[in-house]
């Protein structure tokens, strides 16, 4: 394996990065771990407020109005399961200050290309703008299509004016976060039952696997639970931007129109495992894993669960509900009847602005992903910057989903298709790739260990596995023309 030669900083220590593809990098030294707990609140956060959005509001709810909650575990499961991800694309970060798909390129140049594109992918028709526009009709009537392309539109507007684009959209989450739990909070004073209490007890103590669901169902909602495909990696460039660990080096994506500019590297920087580095980097990876488990997991797992007793207390075993965004008008409907008509309103408000916040960061890591992948791998050198590169893309994907949403009154179905499936794959691939990643890039004392590594190559056949179920099944509906 090639390695940089000629870093300076450290007679004795040599990076172990690949340069193959890429140039080799600096030693620096590895700043301190925060000692303030507030800087807990950051990129897992971001990842819960980004990720709560249908899977939260409609898959889980719905799953509860069918079966109850005995399948609860399985929200744990896939949510503990992306934690572990999570913190192995966060391991490559803290270490060298690169992206996780700078660290693939590296390997192969197009790997990074290869994940933008299954991102953009798996995101280009914009049915979270649609989702958030639909329940703004349930308030106050309208156009959806019409709505939706000023929500895209306000979107990139936020995106591309913010002079720090991170500290925009970490705001926008907050927000979100702090309202979806108030609404919970109220949600227990006034509309969880006692039957809902009960069940959850039930469910902790004889949680089951729900067959009559659907394998595909199930497998589905236990992958997907949070986040899931190219946003799990966009924590690398999100704890970059918060300047965790040796990304405290690294320029942050600001707007070209309002924010200034750095002069950014092409590539990251390392540090020698002294032990004073040592020391700070068992500090980091203590901080990085209590700031996810307490974020990202938390968040994500008391919402599922809470919006999963809301919806038992009110819509269980009620005939003709779907698994779409129908679900949340006929739920708020019977909020109104059973609690009031302002606990309805409020509940599609709330659930407006959290679709709302999700296009939002859809918008920022689909963009942002390939922003970083074009400016390191193929343009460095260039002066053209990633934030240039970023306002372009931002716009251009907010354009195609205004075109999208003007030509067509539904999802084109090929669409659809390939959405659907995209997320697995994707997680299937990267999670073999971090394993590879973490073990050949990084000196030994902060590779990863035998049970992580285990955790991830089970998850990513997993993914794989619900892929290719996914794919069939698809193929089939197209054949039988559903």
């Amino acid at each position: 394996m090639a390695v940089d030669q000629s870093a300076s900083g450290g007679a004795a220590f040599t990076p172990t990065l690949n340069t193959r593809n890429l140039p080799g990098v600096e030693i620096r030294e590895l700043p301190p771990a925060p000692t303030g707990w507030m800087r807990i609140i950051g990129p897992g956060l971001v990842g819960a407020g980004v990720g709560l959005a249908s899977g939260e509001f409609v898959l889980w709810p719905y799953i509860a109005s069918q079966v109850g909650l005995i399948f609860l575990w399985g929200a744990v499961i896939g949510v503990g399961v992306q934690w572990f991800l999570n913190m192995e694309i966060e391991r490559y970060t803290l270490a060298t200050g690169e992206t996780a798909l700078t660290g693939f390129s590296r390997y192969w140049k197009h790997w990074g290309l290869v994940f933008a594109v299954m991102t953009y992918l798996g995101n280009m028709w914009p049915g979270w703008a649609t989702s958030s526009a639909t329940m703004i009709t349930y308030i106050t009537g309208g156009n959806v299509q019409v709505i939706a392309i000023v929500i895209l539109l306000v979107c990139a507007a936020i995106l591309t004016l913010a002079p720090i684009v991170y500290t925009a959209l970490e705001r926008v989450i907050l927000v979100k976060v702090g309202a979806i739990v108030l609404f919970i909070v109220i949600s227990i004073i006034y509309a969880i039952n006692g039957d809902a209490w009960r069940e959850l007890g039930n469910s902790v103590m004889n949680g089951r696997l729900p067959s009559e669901l659907g394998f595909a169902l199930m497998l589905g909602a236990i992958a997907y639970a949070g986040a899931g495909g190219g946003q799990n990696l966009c924590q690398s460039n999100w704890i970059r931007d918060k300047s965790f660990g040796m990304g405290k080096y690294v320029p942050r994506l600001v707007s070209p129109v309002t924010g200034k500019a750095e002069a950014a590297p092409s590539v990251g920087y390392v540090f020698e495992p002294t032990p004073q580095a040592m020391s700070r980097w068992q500090a980091w990876w203590r901080f990085a894993n209590v700031e996810q488990a307490s974020t990202f997991v938390l968040v994500t797992v008391f919402t599922i669960v809470f919006m999963s007793m809301l919806a038992f207390s009110t819509v269980y075993d009620r005939a003709g509900l779907e698994n779409s965004i129908s679900f949340l008008q006929i739920e708020g409907q019977v909020l109104q009847e059973t609690v009031g008509p302002w606990f309805g309103y409020l509940f599609w408000v709330i659930g407006a602005f959290s679709l709302f916040a999700a296009t939002l960061g859809i918008l920022d890591y689909t963009s942002r992903l390939a922003s970083d992948v074009i400016a390191t791998v193929y343009l460095r050198g260039s002066d053209v910057s990633e934030s240039r590169i970023y306002f372009w893309l931002v716009w251009g994907m907010a354009a195609f989903g205004c075109l999208i949403l003007l030509l067509f009154t539904q999802a084109p179905l090929v669409m659809l298709v390939i959405s659907s499936c995209m997320a697995g794959m994707q997680m299937a691939i990267y999670g073999g790739l971090l394993v590879y990643m973490n073990k050949k890039a990084l000196p030994p004392e902060l590779r990863i260990k035998l049970f992580r590594t285990v955790v991830v190559i089970v998850s990513a056949a997993f993914f794989g596995v619900l892929g290719v179920i996914t794919i069939i099944q698809q193929i089939q509906k197209l054949a039988a023309g559903g």
